[in-house]
């Protein structure tokens, strides 16, 4: 057992200050964000234009800009928002996914003006948004049907659908002329309409080749871009040039799993395993207890997680990635919502959800080992003597850290102290300052019940600079002690420490 100890500190140790780096190292400070900056420690918003409101509308969407603001929400995904198709339509109001003409507002949203007018709020606010896009398929009544070769047909010349999508026809994308017109549609939304960047719906089903090129050109006016790919298994190619994050999936079925007794604790860990040696470092994973797909097919995070549902959401933000909020989680929502109908969300007065999401929003802005990926810190597994505990710890020291204020090259400072703004030299233990936050040393625990008992569990910590005072996201004091401390936890109860 000491053997394991001492490799887990060593471990840890690289972590949280024993590497060489200092601010004299040009990695300190000129390391070159992979993905837009302000997507490091944001947290992404599914807007369901039409179940977001009574009126569902841009205009109603935009009174709650606000309040979504407030929350911490960063990134709005807004849901397809172009005109829906009425031949093989589904239900009254038709899916969202099955798209008549790229470059038009659906009316039953409001006007291209009402959609300016929430963008430009939004913006003001200091969102960024993001449009759904559909282009694996269009809708069978689109005007694009009527170019030769730029759908599938059958030996019979039908349209072609895909899977039980009967209200689509697929696009053909050994057709060069509907692939220039495709861009020519996204060029649009930035250039004209003035979008953040994209959410590519089914984005495995359209060729990599594709997605290269367009999202490459589309980057050479709009550089911090954002997109987000609807896929997981051919995530390692799809982020490698063209998007900046992509769906955890299996991670997803997981967590319903193990809020269903199925699976356990252990799994998630080979599942980190996995993937940590599969998927590109800084490719982003959108973690999430819900989105319209899960909700509206397979339950609520309610249904799928039950008591467990609050302490996954929690879970979403403390491990690596971004977290998702969709439509309803903040208020209460408790009801699959219809997919081709109207079916307002449930709003609740003082909501335990607002707060709860408040909460992780800030706890993440505020810690940076919580930033995704490679701005963020890796994460460790702690020794627990239950099995169905959770227990890890996410650290870095203030050199690991990448701030882009300072001036280290300038400075040119000693191993034993670090750069301020001013071009001047300071301890460390100076440094850590309110406007050197970017720089402070972060580290973040979390013990998590994963189980339907009250457990006493006793956590073991591997090095003497992990133990004293942490704070958990409420503002409560807990010691932690060496070698081991002992917590309870109710069932599906979780503690998110920091310090």
């Amino acid at each position: 057992m000491k053997k394991v100890l001492l490799a887990l500190c060593a471990a840890v140790l690289t972590f949280i200050g024993c590497t060489k780096q200092g601010c004299d190292n040009n990695n300190c400070c000129s390391l070159d964000n992979r993905h837009p900056a302000y997507a490091y420690n944001a947290t992404i918003y599914e807007l369901n234009t039409r179940q977001l409101t009574e009126e569902g509308t841009f205009a109603a969407a935009e009174e709650l800009l606000p309040e979504l603001r407030e929350n911490g929400i960063d990134i709005i995904w807004v849901m397809p928002c172009q005109p829906i198709g009425v031949l093989t339509r589904k239900g009254t109001l038709g899916s969202y996914y099955s798209i008549i003409d790229y470059c038009q507002i659906n009316p039953e949203f409001g006007t291209r003006a009402d959609f300016e007018h929430f963008l430009a709020r939004a913006h003001e606010l200091g969102f960024k948004v993001i449009l759904d896009w559909v282009a694996n398929h269009t809708a069978p009544d689109s005007e694009w049907t009527k170019n030769e070769g730029w759908h599938y047909r059958d030996s019979l010349g039908n349209l072609m659908v895909q899977y039980d999508w009967t209200d689509i026809s697929k696009l053909n994308y050994d057709n060069q002329d509907m692939r220039a017109a495709m861009l020519e549609a996204m060029h649009w939304w930035m250039d004209t309409i003035g979008i953040d960047g994209f959410r590519c719906d089914v984005a495995g089903e359209v060729p990599t080749d594709f997605w290269n090129w367009a999202m490459a050109d589309l980057r050479k006016t709009h550089p911090d871009m954002f997109t987000l790919a609807e896929d997981e298994d051919k995530a390692q190619e799809l982020t490698e040039q063209a998007f900046d994050m992509y769906y955890g999936w299996t991670l997803h079925h997981l967590m319903n799993e193990v809020a269903q007794g199925k699976k356990e604790v252990d799994d998630l860990w080979q599942y980190f395993q996995k993937t940590d040696t599969t998927l590109r470092k800084d490719a982003i994973r959108m973690n999430f207890t819900s989105n319209h797909d899960e909700n509206s097919w397979n339950g609520t995070e309610f249904e799928r997680m039950g008591d467990a549902a609050y302490m996954m959401a929690a879970f979403t933000y403390f491990v690596p990635g971004m977290p998702l909020i969709y439509t309803g989680q903040l208020s209460g929502n408790h009801h699959r919502l219809q997919f081709f109908e109207k079916d307002l969300i449930d709003r609740e007065e003082n909501a335990p959800e607002y707060g709860m999401y408040q909460r992780l929003n800030a706890f993440r802005k505020a810690n940076p080992a919580l930033y995704s990926n490679e701005k963020g810190a890796p994460m460790i597994r702690l020794e627990s003597d239950d099995d169905h505990i959770f227990a890890a710890i996410r650290t870095f020291a203030v050199q690991d850290c990448c701030c882009p204020d300072c001036k280290c090259k300038e400075c040119n400072c000693k191993k034993d102290q670090c750069c301020k703004k001013e071009n001047t030299c300071s301890k460390k233990d100076q440094c850590c300052k309110k406007e050197d936050a970017c720089c402070k040393k972060s580290e973040v625990m979390a013990l998590m019940n994963m189980s339907n008992e009250e457990r006493t569990f006793s956590i073991t910590m591997p090095c003497q600079s992990l133990c004293g005072e942490w704070t958990d996201i409420n503002g409560s004091a807990i010691t932690v002690t060496v070698p081991t401390t002992t917590f309870t936890l109710p069932a599906w109860q979780y503690l998110l420490l920091t310090r």
